[in-house]
């Protein structure tokens, strides 16, 4: 699994996962969501999601948020 932040979301059903390190953000469509809504989805909220390749580029599957680890 990868981790990454929402960079940019639309109201058509999609958006585009930020990677940190990566210079290309990652497709989502909502039809990968697990467990969220997409209208629960914000700019800059924090998922997890595999990557897979396409045609157009990569795209993410799997897509869920991310559970945030407790502080120690």
């Amino acid at each position: 699994m990868q981790t990454g932040t929402i960079a940019r979301i639309t109201d058509k059903g999609f958006g585009f996962i930020k990677i940190e390190g990566q210079e290309k953000d990652v497709f989502f469509h909502s039809k990968e969501l697990v467990g969220v809504t997409f209208d629960e989805l914000r700019e800059g909220d924090k998922l997890t999601f595999e990557v897979v390749d396409s045609p157009k580029g990569p795209n993410a599957t799997q897509v869920s948020r991310a559970v945030a680890q407790p502080m120690a």
